[in-house]
């Protein structure tokens, strides 16, 4: 079956960066995409940004857009996420998922759209 394993979260300042990944492994096709959400205290779980396997083309939420990247390294089947310019609002549980790649992105924002995920890792943005 589908494993999506997060790391790479933990501690950092105000202004600083931190990458995490995600190790996908059991997708039986390769039109697969994969995505980070995260989910504050309090709040609901929100897109951050979505990738496809087949041509690595990218998308971001508006949270996202020119602090974070996300990329994937097929050799290992890895995806990550390098967040730069970190906010205390960045403060969160990040979460890897998985689900079918379409053209139709903006399906990515809705989380019920997205069929595995992984557990989740722990983000702390200090100021």
């Amino acid at each position: 079956q589908v494993q999506l394993v997060e790391s790479g979260g933990g501690l950092a300042q105000a202004g600083g960066s931190l990458r995490l990944s995600c190790r996908v492994s059991g997708f039986t096709y390769d039109h697969y995409a994969i995505a980070w959400w995260r989910q504050a205290p309090g709040k609901e779980r929100e897109g951050v940004s979505y990738i496809n396997n087949r041509d690595a083309r990218a998308y971001y939420e508006d949270s996202a857009k020119g602090r974070f990247t996300i990329s994937r390294d097929s050799s290992t089947n890895t995806v990550y996420l390098q967040m730069n310019s970190l906010k205390p609002d960045d403060t969160a549980v990040y979460y890897c998922a998985g689900g079918v790649s379409t053209t139709n992105t903006h399906y990515y924002s809705l989380d019920d759209w997205w069929d595995h995920w992984g557990q989740g890792t722990q983000v702390t943005v200090s100021s």
